[in-house]
């Protein structure tokens, strides 16, 4: 309502004037009003108020009074009490008496609610509302803030003022940091008022770190599982191979696996690491929104395994043969051969060749001579460690044909190296069977011979076939 001032000056012959009598006159709900009306005369005038077209007494009208200064007190003004008031001034001397109405305007402080204090929602899943309602007079503005700025409309905020004092805020796209506090504020001229709304997000689990493992054969493996969300997920642990699972301050029987978590974080420690450890571990994230997996594995390395069972080979001079040396590791190991020391190249010398594969050497040995035979060393190596081991070559022994008799046959001996044993041996013959003790763990071969089986002669045209038995 527009405010006037003015000064009515009256042509009296008491000179009577209200001066810079101001309408509307505005009060706030609650306290003690003085409506001004200020009359200026040459003689003292006598001023009646008027309230409805009745004037006011004190008798009929308690909460009002008419000040020694003319003007009106209203105590405890409410919005009942808003009028027009006439303020007249009466000179018994003439009979003329001036009047002024005066609009008297009650403001009503902003009292604010909302329909919901706490609201909850979910991140990356939904918006929130709210809403507050107002009323006052006059009618209140209401502003949304957060963190003591005020909120405008964006692509994350909406908001919407509707008739009757309603306001609604809308929280597109809730994040994790878009939990807290909102406050709706409203105000007018007799005031503000505010509620706070306090919003719950509630994020769903989520892994932010697992990562593979390496972890050296007898040695211990940690492996870290974080994760995030609100509330905070319990993490659980669970062994591809055989489907054990782990908690928060699980042991295993044998005490190599131990679980240990805080503040989502769980660290999963395994003691003395070993082979039969390796593969794939789950971690899950659980909490009463969701849950989240991931999964990582361990790798073990250790140092190089032999996989040969056979260390001595059998051969004559010319024959070559081949010593295998195959083995496991992890990383995969370096190999090489070494003869008295001497390491053989992998371009091989005149009668030897070296062929690599991985986890596999093979060495190629042609004997020459009585030099080519003995002992040849296979190393493998990786950054866990290096093994060795031992191969011997043995040079195969020969026997004369020991037959009696005109018959064409063949017959098989067994011979036990001479540089191991003095030799026992099983020898079959035509229609004849002698059975010799064998020692065990000597190693030995067969000899075939076939031809002609004479009294006088050492086996001519003889044909010999040799295979080497451990």
């Amino acid at each position: 309502m527009k405010k006037t001032a003015f000064s009515i000056l009256f042509d009296l012959s008491e000179g009577l004037t209200f001066r810079d009598v101001q309408s509307p006159q505005e009060f706030r709900n609650g306290e003690t009003a003085e409506v001004v009306c200020a009359v200026i005369g040459s003689l003292v005038p006598v001023v009646t108020w008027y309230y409805q077209g009745e004037e006011i007494t004190e008798e009929h009208h308690s909460k009002f009074t008419v000040l020694p200064n003319n003007n009106l007190q209203i105590r405890q003004v409410t919005k009942a009490d808003e009028d027009v008031y006439r303020c007249e001034a009466i000179v018994d001397a003439r009979g003329k008496n001036p009047f002024v109405d005066i609009a008297v305007v009650v403001n009503v402080p902003p009292v604010l609610s909302v329909l919901q204090q706490y609201l909850n929602a979910t991140a990356d899943q939904e918006s929130v509302t709210f809403n507050c309602m107002t009323t006052g007079s006059p009618e209140p503005v209401v502003t949304w803030h957060r963190k003591g700025r005020e909120l405008e409309p964006s692509d994350q905020y909406n908001i919407i003022r509707l008739d009757g004092g309603r306001s609604m805020l809308t929280v597109r796209n809730i994040r994790q940091v878009d939990g807290g506090s909102y406050t709706c504020k409203a105000t007018n001229k007799a005031g503000s008022q505010e509620r706070e709304i306090i919003l719950k997000v509630f994020v769903q689990p989520h892994i932010t770190q697992l990562k593979n493992v390496t972890a050296a054969e007898g040695s211990a493996a940690m492996i870290s599982c974080v994760a995030e969300g609100e509330p905070l997920p319990d993490i659980s642990w669970r062994r591809a191979s055989n489907g054990q699972t782990f908690v928060d301050g699980d042991k295993s029987q044998d005490g190599r696996f131990k679980v240990r978590g805080r503040h989502g974080k769980s660290v999963l420690t395994i003691s003395g690491v070993r082979l039969k450890d390796l593969g794939r571990f789950d971690c899950a994230a659980l909490s009463r929104i969701g849950d989240h997996r991931k999964s990582m594995f361990l790798d073990i390395e250790y140092i190089p395994k032999f996989l040969t069972n056979q260390t001595i080979y059998y051969s004559w001079e010319g024959n070559p043969v081949n010593i295998s040396c195959e083995v496991m590791s992890n990383p995969p190991a370096t190999m090489l051969w070494r003869r008295e020391r001497l390491t053989i190249s992998v371009e091989g010398t005149a009668n030897t060749r070296v062929y690599n594969a991985d986890g596999k050497s093979v060495l190629e040995v042609t004997p020459m001579s009585d030099r080519d035979f003995g002992r040849y060393n296979c190393t493998a190596r990786n950054n866990i460690g290096v093994r060795y081991r031992e191969f011997i070559l043995a040079q195969a022994v020969d026997t004369e044909l020991k037959h009696h008799g005109d018959a064409d046959a063949c017959y098989f001996e067994l011979q036990c190296a001479e540089s191991l044993s003095s030799g026992l041996g099983l020898v079959v013959g035509l229609g004849a069977l002698l059975l010799l003790p064998v020692l065990v763990g000597l190693s030995c071969f067969f000899l075939r011979h076939c031809g002609v089986l004479t009294t006088s002669s050492k086996g001519k045209d003889r044909e010999e076939g040799k295979a080497a038995y451990r």
